[in-house]
């Protein structure tokens, strides 16, 4: 016979207005677990069974101003840490477990931050199981005396289910049990005292109308997603990846038989579920059989020892519990082999790995890199929870990124109106985990937010209900007779109708005699029967009528309560209309404002541009202003050195010529007047070397500065003024300057002098001059005066540019210049220039002077120009 496959079952496609409208909000609650010491300072307390509040603890502060804020979150129901797995269970899980024995689907997950109790939670500890044994407890209570023979439901890769007939069941289970090493039953095998005293449950827990006429099977499967890849914790593998073998020198044993675990990829079915493509899924019958199975899978879970925890899962983990349900045919006695009629529904519960800060739990290595994958998957399940609030709080249609993480994409179905969400927040009351539980109360306030469609009911077959218990000769309990059998001892019994002889006239009247007695016996129970159903139509009757008026009360009830409603449809409709219309006003403020404030950014980005480029004009007009002023300042000085020199060239040219001609003249008296004197010999240069003969009365070509006759006056020494007399000076004269015995000294008036320069004296002064002494090659001091102008700063300080530098020098006249060694020459006949305009010759009865120069004897004026910017 061939076999017949079941699809997981979508929701039909229904009308507006029908179930499917309907939403539920996610239910969100909160669990706080116990503190580890008393005197441990807390920073969450339980206002009420749905408040909490939580407290800045010391040291830490919110606001800026140093307040302390204390912040209340509300939730579905708040347990304290009093509370019992018993009581957490009636009211999370229980409902889920009904829900998935009557056909829907749920998620039951655990959040928090490391060390706040979610394993403990979903798992339990010894002697107190938590809520995945108590589920699979109650859900074998609930379907136990209804399940259907094993390998009667086989699971294939496409997440469905295929039916077999009880003969092909029967053949597979020979088959498992004819292999080498088949498994022992549940039946047959002890439980593992390991995790014996978690599913040992005291209360007993059923699920309520469970349908009699259906058979279930149950199917399991276990998963881990560890670094965002997903892994099948019951595929067999070599042995134990996470615990290797380790040899005597405390190395890995290389096992070239090891086939390291691989990934699973997520892919989606016909009806567009998602589901793990190629995932281990296990047939169990008992409470026992399943745990074990997880139990198994446990072991391989990845856990490490972190500073904060102990045991620290390092993986989101995934127990799916499959609900596989089928009706049995018409006749009650096997499974309906129509594949239409066969409902899967599911039941995952999630352990998600706590968040984690890595400066506290101080990872390295691949504790950090689980630690960032574990803090973005989470960080992936708020965004997407903030993307669904906003889209039905606000009617956008933004694509939530469920593919960014693979926890998220698991379980987008539920998301999408495929089943109950509940989540537990499991949070840790000490001070220490203040920050982290914070932002756990934020996202829990988040998804309380978001709404999930309400699913829908599951199709009736229409089959006859009480099929398992019709074909038995007596009802369930088999103990009362039936009511034919009652009416035939009611009857007298017949005699013996053996005629022996012939002339036997006895039996037939007996026979007679009975049978008329049962007549007339049966006439009575009749005519009884008829007086009986005859009243009971009566009563039929009243009834029908009793319940005809009630119908119609009912029915005016009814209508009342209908037209009530569709009145209150209407001032929805209404209410949501003006709801969408003042959205899209406010979409358009919002957009408006958008645009203003998109105007008034660039509008400032302008304005500030402008300045920028303002302020930069404005800082090269004024560079440009400050370097066209040192050019006017120094050509203006260039071309007055340059008229001065020209002036007292002119005037020496003039002195010459004019001395010239007033030794011309006296030559020519001396001449006529003295005709028998002999003419004048030029001195010479040794006599020159040691007496300086007295000059005649006319006038030397330059100004005599000093004569060297000793009776004469002491002659002034004579200061050079400054060519910025109006402008106060800066004179900047070093300690270690030596004062030199020179007849000119350099003199500016009204000049402040200091040794060391400072900011009090430059911000009085507008010239500033430092006097600099060097040893020239020649080895006498030379003194250089380097001028410069003083100018204000935007810090608000002074800057000296340096624009001039006069040099003062002093030179000897025997060894600084070489002159001609001459003997005395005869006078020119004809009265030309001789020997006495000779440089020679007045140097030895003047002092020597450069032509041009009015800094006085040796002296020499360098101007050095502005150095321009480029």
């Amino acid at each position: 016979m061939k076999s017949a496959r079941a699809k997981t079952p979508r929701k039909p496609t229904v009308k507006k207005g029908s179930q499917t409208n309907l939403k539920d909000p996610v239910g969100v609650y909160c669990r706080v677990r116990p503190l580890g010491f008393p005197d441990q300072e807390c920073c969450i307390e339980v206002i009420n069974n749905t408040t909490v509040q939580l407290h800045t603890p010391e040291g830490y502060r919110l606001n800026r101003n140093g307040d302390y804020k204390e912040t209340q979150y509300s939730f579905k129901q708040v347990f304290g840490t009093h509370t019992t797995q018993k009581e957490l269970f009636d009211v999370v899980a229980n409902p889920l477990v009904n829900d998935l024995i009557h056909g829907k689907n749920g998620l039951l997950f655990t959040y928090g931050v490391t060390g706040s109790g979610k394993t403990h939670t979903m798992t339990g500890s010894p002697g107190e199981g938590g809520l995945l044994p108590r589920c699979l407890d109650m859900i074998f209570n609930s379907i136990g005396s209804f399940q259907a023979k094993r390998y009667v439901f086989k699971s294939n890769d496409r997440n469905s289910m295929d039916i077999q007939c009880e003969v092909d069941a029967l053949l597979e289970r020979q088959k498992r049990e004819a292999m080498p090493n088949p498994k022992t039953s549940s039946s047959k095998r002890q439980v593992d005292p390991e995790f014996a005293d978690m599913i040992t449950v005291q209360e007993f827990c059923k699920a309520e109308e469970v349908d009699e006429d259906s058979v279930y099977g149950v199917f399991v499967s276990y998963i881990e997603i560890y670094n965002n890849y997903i892994y099948d914790l019951l595929e067999e593998v070599p042995f134990d990846p996470i615990k290797p073998k380790w040899n005597s020198c405390s190395t890995p044993v290389r096992n070239t038989d090891f086939v390291p675990p691989q990934s699973k990829l997520l892919r989606e079915d016909k009806n567009h579920n998602m589901y793990v493509a190629g995932c281990t899924e296990v047939e169990v019958k008992s409470t026992e059989e399943a745990f074990e199975v997880f139990w198994r899978g446990q072991k391989k879970r990845r856990i490490a020892n972190t500073h904060l925890n102990r045991e620290s899962s390092r993986s989101h983990s995934v127990f799916n519990i499959k609900l596989v349900q089928a009706p049995l045919d018409a006749d009650g006695d096997n499974v309906l082999q129509e594949k239409e009629q066969i409902t899967i529904s599911q039941l995952s519960l999630v352990d998600l790995a706590g968040s984690e800060r890595t400066n506290r739990t101080r990872a390295e290595g691949n504790r950090l890199r689980e630690a960032g994958n574990i803090n973005q998957s989470l960080m992936t399940l708020r965004t997407c929870m903030d993307v669904l609030r906003e889209n039905q709080m606000y009617g956008t249609n933004k694509m939530v990124p469920y593919r960014d993480s693979k926890l998220t994409h698991l379980f987008k179905n539920y998301f999408d109106g495929e089943g109950k969400v509940r989540m537990i927040v499991c949070v840790n009351p000490k001070a220490e985990d203040y920050e982290e539980n914070l932002q756990v109360m934020r996202f829990a306030e988040v998804t309380q937010e978001v709404e999930v469609a309400r699913p829908v009911d599951k199709a009736i077959c229409g089959l006859t209900p009480g099929r398992r218990y019709r074909n038995q000769p007596r009802g369930p309990v088999g103990n009362e007779p039936l009511v034919t059998d009652v009416v035939l001892q009611s009857f007298p019994p017949l005699p013996s109708c053996e005629i022996l002889d012939i002339n036997d006239e006895q039996t037939l009247p007996r026979l007679i005699e009975a049978l008329e007695k049962r007549h007339h016996l049966r006439q009575m129970m009749i005519d009884e029967f008829n007086k009986q159903s005859n009243a009971f139509k009566a009563l039929l009757q009243e009834f029908d009528n009793a319940v005809l008026s009630k119908e119609n009360h009912m029915q005016g009830k009814l209508n009342e309560k209908e037209k009530m409603i569709s009145g209150q449809k209407l001032e929805i409709e209404r209410l949501e209309k003006k709801n969408k219309t003042l959205e899209y006003k406010i979409e358009i403020l919002e957009k408006t404002t958008t645009i203003y404030e998109e105007d008034k950014r660039n509008l400032q980005q302008e304005l500030e541009t402008q300045n920028q480029k303002l302020q930069r004009q404005f800082s090269d007009k004024r560079r440009l202003e400050a370097r066209l002023q040192g050019m006017v300042t120094e050509t203006k000085m260039k071309w007055e050195k340059e008229c001065e020199r020209r002036v007292a060239a002119k005037q020496l040219e003039m002195q010459n010529k004019l001395w010239v001609k007033d030794e011309k003249l006296k030559q020519l008296k001396a001449i006529v007047t003295e005709p028998k004197t002999e003419k004048p010999e030029r001195p010479s240069r040794e006599r020159d070397r040691e007496k300086v003969t007295q000059r005649s009365v006319s006038p030397s070509p330059v100004p005599l500065l000093f004569q060297p006759d000793q009776n004469a006056p002491p002659i002034r020494l004579r200061h050079r003024r400054s060519r910025s007399a109006g402008d106060r000076w800066v004179d900047h004269k070093p300690a270690s300057n030596m004062q030199t015995e020179t007849v000119m000294q350099p003199h500016v008036p009204h000049a402040i002098t200091v040794s060391v320069a400072n900011e009090k004296a430059l911000a009085k002064c507008e010239k500033y001059m430092l006097t600099h002494q060097e040893l020239a090659s020649d080895g006498e001091i030379e003194t250089k005066l380097i001028k410069g102008d003083i100018y204000k700063t935007r810090g608000g300080g002074q800057s000296v540019q340096f624009t001039d530098i006069e040099t003062l020098k002093q030179e000897s006249p025997n060894g600084s210049r070489k002159r001609r060694s001459s003997t005395v020459a005869p006078a020119q006949p004809d009265g030309a220039e001789s020997e006495w305009t000779d440089v020679e010759t007045r140097c030895s009865v003047a002092v020597e002077m450069r032509a041009g120069s009015q800094l006085g004897p040796g002296y020499q004026h360098h101007a050095q120009p502005k150095r321009k910017k480029p």
